[in-house]
């Protein structure tokens, strides 16, 4: 393996490694019952905006030495992705709400 190869694997793996953590913790605080109430939605929704930018830096290689026109479509993807996620979960969780009550 060359430098960079290395370099490639060592970044790949860092950015899987926090993506772990980053799921994992919310999940422990979730299924342990270690938090309750809103504290438990302000630490996921914090490890959800830094699993993106994780997912950016590490997987998507979005730093400051790309050219601004590469950042902005990989933050534009970013969030047309966000969005569709949280809006059809919200969508969803509302329309199986409506129809239990």
């Amino acid at each position: 393996m060359d430098h960079s190869t290395e370099r490639s694997l060592s970044t790949y793996l860092t950015g899987f490694a926090l993506a772990v953590v980053l799921t994992a913790i919310p999940f422990a605080l979730v299924w342990g019952e270690l938090l309750t109430g809103p504290a438990v939605y302000v630490v996921i929704a914090v490890a959800a905006v830094m699993q993106v930018l994780v997912h950016l830096v590490f997987f998507l290689h979005l730093n400051l030495k790309s050219t601004p026109g590469e950042n902005l479509f990989f933050l534009g993807f970013a969030a047309v992705l966000i969005f569709i996620m949280v809006g059809g979960s919200l969508w969803i969780m509302m329309d199986l709400h409506h129809r239990m009550m």
